[in-house]
C-alpha cells in the first residue's frame, strides 16, 4: 500500500515565465521564477522564446519537472523535508514522508498597447464605440507556482489576479496535481510512460493556447458551434455549444511519454464545456504524438540538447499529433428553452491533427488543421418535439513559422483560417472562410522581459444594414515580463 502511495505524481504543464535568450550586450543570465531559482540556471537552459519550450525543456517537463539526471545534484535550493526516511519503512503506522518546495511561486505581468483600424459608424451604432488605440489594455498580473513534491508527485496552479486592470474576470487557470508511474512498479512500466493528472487544466493540445508566444489567440481553438436557439434564422436549430478549445477542464486524464518521450499519448475523462446547464455526461479527449529525429549523426540522437552560450540548440526534428474530443452538448434542462419540452442531447465531435517541425535552433515551423461536427435539432411542426437538423460544421486551423535572428531577436508570421459557413450567414464574416495573417517580433530585453509587436491582417466583416464590409486590422505592441 505505501508504494502506491508513493506512486502518485505530477507532470505537468512547463513554466510560464522562464526566458531564453541573451541580449549580446547583457551577461548570460541567471534566471527567473520558480525553476530558475531552485537550479540557480540560465533561463535559456529550458526556452527558445519564452513560454516555449527547447528540447531540454521538454524533457524537464515530462519528468515531472527535474533534471533528467542526478537532479538532486543540481538543486540549488533543496526543499524541506516532511518526515524521515525511515517513516517510509514504518508505513502505514506513521505519516508517509514527502517534502515541501522552497516557495515555488512566480509572477507575470503583460500589458499592451493596441492600434485599430477605425470603425465604420454604422459598426459604432450596432456593437459600440471602440477606440482607436488603447495603451496597454489590457494588463494582466498572474500569479502562479509549479514544482515536484518528492520522487512522484508534482504541481501546478495558476491564477489571474487581475485582468483588462480591474480583476473582474480574472480567475483560476490550471489547477492541477499528477502523479508519475502510478503502479507501473506493479505492472512493469517504465517511467513516465502512464501518469495521471487531475484537476483543472488545459487539454492536452499539440499547441497551447494558455501559454503561447503569440499576443492574440488560434482562431481555431476560439471557435464555438451556434445557431439561433429559437428555431428561426437562415441555420434553424437549437445548437448553442459553448465548447471550445480555449477553455480549461476539470477532469482526470491518463498520459506517458514512452520511447525517451518520443511518443506521446493521453486520454482525459472532463465534466466538459457546456456552461448553459449541468450536464450529467461526461467527454473524452484523446492525443497522440510522434517524434522524429532528423539528425544526420546517430549518435546526437541519444543526447538532450540545451543551450549554450550562443542561444538554444534543439534537435533537427518532426513531431506528428492526432486529436480528437468526443461530448454531448445538453440544452432545455427542466424546460429552461422549451417549457415543457425535454433535454436536447446533440452529441459533437472535434478532431484533428498536428505537426512541429523544428531545424536545429533557428527555425521553426507548425500547424493545426481541425474539424467540428454538431448535431442539431430542431423544433417539429406542431412545436411538441424535436427532429433532426442540419447539423452545424467548421474547420479550420493555422500554420506559423519562427525564426530566430539572434537568440534575443526572433521573427514570427502566422495564418489563421476558420471555415464557417454558420458564421457567415450569422453575418460575422463575408465569406465561409475566415482568412487572418499576423506578422510579429519579439525582441528579449533582458532574460525576464520581452519586448512584442504584432500586426493583424483581418478578414473582412459586414457593416450592419449595408452592402459593404470592412476589416478590423490591429496592430498590438506589448511588454511581457516575469519574476
Amino acid at each position: 500500500m505505501n508504494r502506491i502511495i508513493r506512486l502518485f505524481l505530477i507532470d505537468g504543464l512547463i513554466t510560464l515565465g522562464i526566458l531564453i535568450a541573451i541580449q549580446t550586450s547583457a551577461p548570460r543570465a541567471m534566471a527567473i521564477p520558480a525553476f530558475a531559482r531552485k537550479y540557480h540556471t540560465s533561463c535559456s537552459t529550458c526556452h527558445s522564446n519564452w513560454p516555449e519550450l527547447n528540447d531540454f525543456g521538454r524533457v524537464f517537463k515530462i519528468n515531472g519537472f527535474k533534471f533528467p539526471k542526478d537532479d538532486e545534484g543540481f538543486v540549488k535550493e533543496p526543499p524541506l523535508m516532511l518526515g524521515a526516511e525511515a517513516q517510509k519503512e514504518s508505513f502505514p503506522y506513521s505519516i508517509y514522508p514527502g517534502e515541501l518546495p522552497i516557495l515555488p511561486i512566480s509572477f507575470r505581468y503583460s500589458g499592451q498597447l493596441t492600434y485599430t483600424s477605425p470603425q465604420p459608424p454604422a459598426v459604432t451604432a450596432a456593437v459600440g464605440y471602440v477606440p482607436q488605440t488603447d495603451l496597454f489594455q489590457p494588463n494582466t498580473f498572474t500569479i502562479f507556482a509549479a514544482s515536484s513534491l518528492g520522487p512522484s508527485l508534482e504541481f501546478w496552479i495558476d491564477d489571474d489576479l487581475s485582468t483588462g486592470g480591474s480583476g473582474a474576470s480574472g480567475g483560476l487557470g490550471d489547477g492541477y496535481i499528477k502523479a508519475n508511474n502510478l503502479l507501473g512498479r506493479y505492472l512493469h512500466i517504465a517511467q513516465n510512460d502512464l501518469n495521471v493528472r487531475f484537476g483543472q487544466f488545459e487539454l492536452d493540445l499539440p499547441f497551447t493556447q494558455a501559454r503561447t508566444v503569440n499576443q492574440t489567440n488560434y482562431a481555431i481553438f476560439d471557435e464555438t458551434a451556434h445557431v439561433n436557439p429559437s428555431g428561426a434564422g437562415p441555420l434553424p436549430g437549437t445548437t448553442a455549444n459553448p465548447f471550445s478549445f480555449a477553455n480549461t477542464q476539470r477532469g482526470v486524464e491518463l498520459g506517458g511519454y514512452p520511447h525517451r518521450g518520443y511518443t506521446w499519448w493521453s486520454v482525459a475523462l472532463l465534466d466538459g464545456g457546456n456552461s448553459l446547464g449541468t450536464v450529467n455526461h461526461k467527454d473524452v479527449y484523446v492525443n497522440l504524438g510522434q517524434r522524429f529525429d532528423l539528425e544526420r549523426d546517430p549518435e546526437i540522437h541519444k543526447q538532450i540538447q540545451a543551450s549554450g552560450m550562443t542561444g538554444v540548440h534543439d534537435h533537427t526534428s518532426m513531431r506528428l499529433n492526432a486529436f480528437g474530443y468526443f461530448g454531448n452538448n445538453e440544452l432545455n434542462q427542466g424546460g429552461a428553452l422549451y417549457a415543457g419540452l425535454p433535454t436536447i442531447h446533440e452529441p459533437f465531435y472535434r478532431a484533428g491533427g498536428a505537426f512541429n517541425y523544428k531545424f536545429r535552433g533557428n527555425f521553426a515551423l507548425w500547424g493545426l488543421y481541425e474539424h467540428a461536427h454538431d448535431s442539431n435539432k430542431a423544433l417539429n411542426a406542431g412545436s411538441t418535439g424535436f427532429v433532426s437538423a442540419t447539423p452545424v460544421t467548421y474547420s479550420g486551423g493555422f500554420l506559423e513559422a519562427e525564426y530566430w535572428v539572434y537568440p534575443w531577436l526572433i521573427g514570427l508570421i502566422r495564418y489563421d483560417g476558420v471555415n464557417s459557413p454558420t458564421d457567415r450567414l450569422n453575418g460575422i464574416s463575408r465569406h465561409d472562410t475566415r482568412n487572418t495573417y499576423s506578422p510579429g517580433l519579439h525582441i528579449l530585453a533582458r532574460p525576464n522581459i520581452k519586448l512584442e509587436m504584432q500586426y493583424t491582417y483581418n478578414y473582412e466583416q459586414p457593416v450592419p444594414g449595408t452592402n459593404t464590409f470592412y476589416r478590423a486590422n490591429q496592430f498590438l505592441s506589448g511588454v511581457d515580463f516575469v519574476f
